[in-house]
């Protein structure tokens, strides 16, 4: 591990200030992904700034209707809540399929959403890995395929024929379940606050993989707000995995129905949490039976390319968040048949 300065500034904005006046410096949350990557070799910060007990570790009813969630809130504590239970109970499924029990304790909100992707050869420095080190290559190309993408991978590349800069997924199931709930982040920054829709914090690879969010360096999320759902709206998250704990996604499905409205979001097949908003077109207004939600995907996935491997590759993918959607909006409305 390279060494490093730690600091634990008196306030966020003496937080914000502290990195964004060092390019190598970062913030420091629950720590339960950064950690991880400095023993690894992976991030290599001059600075680590602690922010754990700056920013808000409260959950406050909104005017609206919604809620407000502090960025230092663990995902325990949100999970657990009873005002998410029982409005968003789409964010508490997708909290508890993440990590184990002794993570949750310690991941906060204001991180979990910002961790790296997983991908084994990112986390491998002696493989080359654009991620890492620009230009030097992905070798997730061709090699161990499973868990990487099949959406958005050739997004923002000159042309059909360009190598794929990074083919890896985000791995947060939270986010899954932020981006359908249309949720607004909070962010503090040298600039100042701006509030942006979650569904802008992410980007795809393209041709600057190292960049996972639109987040400025110093910029600071402070907290997260979730806007009311329709009444009567219902909500689950739905999660395939190779075990049943402590596994990333193959596939997941955060999904929201509402009279006259499907809201869907994919984890587990794109550099970012994918909000499914050519299949939501496509059933907006109509009757919610199995063969729309069928056809529905078959628009959303004319885009895919499943990814050759060494392991036999991810074409199982298509099928199975097909699948995986159906059986998620099967549950929640008794429109679509068994």
């Amino acid at each position: 591990m390279k060494p490093f300065a730690f600091a634990r500034p008196a306030d966020v904005a003496e937080a914000v200030r502290t990195v964004a006046a060092e390019p190598d410096a970062v913030f420091l949350g629950g720590g339960t992904n950064l950690v991880d990557l400095l023993k690894l070799g992976v991030a290599r910060p001059d600075r680590v700034v602690d922010v754990r007990r700056l920013t808000s570790r409260e959950i406050t009813d909104t005017a609206d209707g919604g809620l407000r969630i502090g960025a230092a809130v663990t995902n325990s504590e949100l999970a657990a809540d009873r005002r998410v239970r029982e409005r968003y109970p789409v964010l508490a499924q997708a909290l508890l399929a993440g990590a184990t029990g002794q993570l949750r304790n310690l991941a906060t909100v204001g991180g979990n959403p910002l961790q790296r992707t997983r991908c084994v050869y990112f986390t491998d420095v002696s493989t080359p890995c654009n991620k890492r080190e620009p230009g030097t290559g992905c070798s997730a190309v061709g090699g161990y395929t499973r868990y990487h993408a099949v959406l958005g991978v050739d997004a923002a590349l000159p042309d059909a024929s360009a190598p794929k800069t990074c083919i890896a997924t985000h791995p947060s199931d939270m986010a899954v379940a932020l981006a359908v709930l249309d949720a607004q982040v909070q962010v503090l920054g040298p600039g100042g606050a701006r509030t942006m829709p979650f569904g802008e914090l992410h980007r795809l690879p393209g041709d600057d993989p190292t960049r996972d969010t639109v987040l400025e360096h110093g910029e600071l999320i402070t907290a997260v707000d979730l806007p009311p759902l329709p009444a009567g709206a219902r909500s689950a998250y739905r999660k395939v995995r190779d075990r049943a704990s402590y596994a990333f996604a193959l596939v997941s499905v955060a999904a929201v129905v509402a009279d006259g409205e499907v809201r869907l979001a994919l984890g587990g097949v794109a550099h970012k949490p994918w909000r499914a908003t050519r299949a939501e077109e496509v059933l907006a207004g109509g009757p919610v039976t199995e063969h729309a939600v069928r056809h529905a995907m078959d628009v959303e996935l004319t885009a895919a390319q499943p990814q050759p491997g060494i392991d036999g590759g991810n074409g199982f993918k298509i099928p199975l968040v097909t699948r995986t959607v159906v059986a998620t909006v099967r549950d929640l409305t008794s429109e679509v048949p068994a």
